[in-house]
């Protein structure tokens, strides 16, 4: 049974409405839009350490996997134009696939310990990973076919394309704390879409304009790593492989930080509608025994 239905005093003592001398990255209590625009990056910056060493790994290995893999199917292919692209293509996609579940899967119980003023290590952020590696996967899954179903309904005329990515974003709003959800509460990927959809109810509009303000933010914030393939090429020339290891770098990096920033987003967004839904912001204090 999740703890929001067993746990009627409020949060516990040391954790969630405990007092505390030093301000919150995150405060405990009904949010505004425009903190909840906000937030996510304090909450980012209060652990840039811990984030960047795992982050910053998780990027390496899968950029060195997709290159790998592309290497071996242009070799198997006589090293072709053709076969080189479609490798480094397809591989990267999983990679990146792969790449985004790890960065949610690290992101989010860091952002909750953030919340709950904990401390929580590389190693112990990892281990939560492990722990809740089941339902996350399911959510994942999920996440991907909803996303490409909504899309190649809407990919075949132009004028349909634009309605289905505001579909798109309608549908993950509605699961948008799904993930805080799975960790703080220990919940099963069902038990925890259920809890989301309940915590979601009333703000689904306003969260599609929060994923837009962030995807819109996001592209400005990316724009000079789009330009750094070509700047770099500029003195190392412009041969096959130099571009193909600069293109998969910055792409993977791009995801990366993207992903980060829409699981913190999707911490604030959780403490936000825990206040609002449970009073999760309230202490009732427990019965005075006789």
């Amino acid at each position: 049974m999740l703890p929001a239905a067993t746990d009627p005093v409020g949060p516990p003592a040391g954790s969630v409405g405990e007092p505390h001398t030093e301000p919150a990255a995150v405060p405990i209590r009904p949010m505004q839009f425009r903190e909840l625009l906000d937030l996510p990056f304090a909450l980012i910056q209060t652990r840039i350490k811990t984030l960047a060493v795992l982050l910053g790994t998780a990027v390496a290995v899968a950029a060195v996997v997709t290159l790998a893999v592309t290497v071996l199917v242009s070799v198997a292919t006589d090293d072709s134009d053709g076969g080189t692209f479609w490798g480094a293509l397809l591989t990267g996609l999983v990679a990146a696939w792969a790449l985004r579940m790890f960065v949610r899967g690290v992101t989010v119980p860091i952002g909750l310990a953030v919340v709950h003023r904990q401390p929580l290590s590389w190693r112990g952020a990892l281990h939560q990973l492990a722990s809740e590696a089941g339902p996350l996967l399911g959510y994942q899954v999920m996440y991907t076919l909803i996303g490409i179903g909504v899309l190649a309904l809407g990919a075949p005329l132009l004028i349909t394309f634009p309605f289905a990515v505001i579909w798109l974003l309608w549908l993950r709003a509605r699961r948008f704390t799904t993930v805080p959800a799975i960790f703080d509460e220990s919940a099963t990927f069902r038990i925890a879409t259920l809890r989301t959809k309940l915590l979601m109810s009333g703000s689904d509009w306003q969260i599609v304009g929060l994923l837009i303000s962030l995807r819109g933010l996001l592209l400005v914030l990316v724009v000079p790593l789009l330009a750094l393939p070509q700047f770099i090429s500029g003195f190392s020339g412009t041969h096959r492989w130099t571009v193909t290891v600069l293109i998969v770098t910055v792409a993977l990096i791009m995801v990366a930080f993207g992903e980060m920033v829409e699981s913190a987003a999707q911490v604030v967004t959780y403490v936000d509608r825990r206040c609002r839904r449970e009073a999760w912001d309230i202490r009732v204090p427990g019965a005075v025994r006789p």
